[in-house]
């Protein structure tokens, strides 16, 4: 082993996130329950992964040093004033068994009032909403927030997480997204073009010194101006889009086409769900961002220009339709046109019905505990590493990004080893 520069985790850590609808909700109370000891944290790499380091195999824990359980506070803002138990109650997720028993912890997470415009998500009205004269005013209220919250929970060390509705597309606008300084400018104009709520969050996050991750597809930190901000605070960011149903079997199944040789000719995907993020993504300006998103997944992992006679004319086509009675139950469908040898067609068809926050909740976890890490071992800007839990992950305009789960899951292994102090290892497990 080598001496490493990672500070300790000591103290309490602060979790902030960005809505307490059914994936924070879900999130917060599985973790209350998983400390309590009445539930187990599935699906959560630093709670129940081991890799191997020299001959043995260890927890992530057991390598680098990780904010406890036992030492998370919880705190939100949200678009309606229902504390974390009203929120868990009504996302109808989980059971009342397994929500109950954490009611009094719940019920003290009141979230502060969110910063929200209806132009950027245009199915929900928000009645908890901040008021301000301009982007750079609401920007200044979030980071009173946080500070707020430090102070009054005792925190060393704060988290903020976008665990809230995608909004519209918005496309880079050079001569603002390019340059801080430009960007700060259009904050205090109150540029409602280009600046998007979320941006108001992130900017207040990186400048309390909090680590910033988006969940959801929004561009908000994919842009130089909040790279030379994260460069400037020495804060780690990392996004974006939460990995859970449909993408994370594709990021399976491409790199075994790819690997065998198989070629693809169409991959037709579509999704059903009835809950908030539903309803929200069923209106096309918010769908544009979330499509952005997952068609860029088979392209760069197939890599056409590489492998034209297997991947050059693939068609990709992407749905998510708003279906009520599913609630959290999304139903992800996938009918896949590929062909093998002297071209002859075959088929595979993937119907995934899973639950969206069951799944989206544990990368909530990691996500924060592991950007925790990345701050107090020094690392800033755009966390590469972190790609295996995103959808598409944040790059730079010289790198692009890596889709392929288990090439991802190979980075977030050696970046935890190295941190640890050990070597990096790519051998066969």
């Amino acid at each position: 082993m080598k001496e490493t520069n990672v500070k300790p985790a000591e103290g309490k850590l602060g979790i902030m996130c960005v809505g307490l609808g059914a994936v924070t909700s879900t999130f917060i109370t599985g973790t209350l329950m998983v400390r309590k000891g009445l539930g187990k944290p599935v699906g959560s790499m630093t709670q129940m992964d081991k890799m191997r380091v020299g001959n043995e195999y260890k927890k992530y824990g057991e390598i680098v040093s990780l904010a406890k359980l036992d030492d998370i506070v919880f705190g939100a803002w949200d678009i309606f004033p229902d504390n974390a138990f009203e929120s868990a109650m009504h996302a109808e997720v989980l059971r009342d068994r397994d929500i109950y028993p954490v009611k009094e912890e719940l019920e003290k997470i009141r979230p502060f009032k969110a910063v929200f415009d209806p132009e950027y998500v245009k199915r929900l009205n928000g009645t908890w909403v901040k008021e301000g004269k301009n982007r750079w005013d609401l920007m200044e209220q979030v980071r009173k927030d946080i500070r707020e919250f430090k102070k009054a929970n005792n925190c060393s060390r704060i988290v903020v997480i976008w665990a809230a509705s995608t909004e519209i597309y918005v496309p880079r606008n050079k001569k603002i997204h390019d340059d801080l300084a430009a960007l700060e400018a259009a904050m205090k104009s109150d540029d409602k073009k280009d600046i998007a709520p979320s941006m108001c969050y992130a900017y207040a996050a990186l400048s309390e010194g909090a680590p910033f991750i988006m969940g959801a597809p929004n561009t908000c930190v994919d842009i130089p101006a909040m790279w030379q901000l994260a460069e400037k605070t020495k804060m780690p960011i990392a996004g974006k889009d939460f990995k859970t149903g449909q993408t994370l079997m594709k990021t399976v199944l491409a790199p075994a086409f790819r690997t065998r040789c198989l070629g693809v000719s169409g991959w037709f995907s579509t999704n059903i769900l009835g809950n908030r993020d539903g309803e929200v993504l069923d209106c096309p300006e918010n769908f544009k961002t979330k499509e952005v998103s997952k068609l860029s997944v088979i392209n760069t992992i197939l890599k056409g220009d590489e492998m034209p006679d297997l991947y050059s004319n693939i068609f990709h086509k992407v749905r998510i339709n708003y279906y009520p009675p599913r609630n959290d139950d999304k139903e992800g469908w996938d009918n896949i046109d590929i062909f093998g040898w002297m071209g002859y067609p075959m088929q595979i068809k993937v119907d995934f019905l899973c639950k969206d926050s069951i799944l989206a909740a544990p990368l909530l976890l990691d996500l924060t505990l592991l950007s925790d890490l990345a701050a107090r071992a020094g690392k800033y800007g755009i966390q590469t590493w972190l790609s295996f839990f995103l959808k598409s992950p944040m790059h730079d305009d010289e790198h692009a990004p890596v889709h392929d789960l288990f090439k991802q899951y190979t980075i977030l292994k050696n970046a935890i080893r190295e941190m640890g102090g050990y070597d990096a290892d790519e051998a066969i497990d």
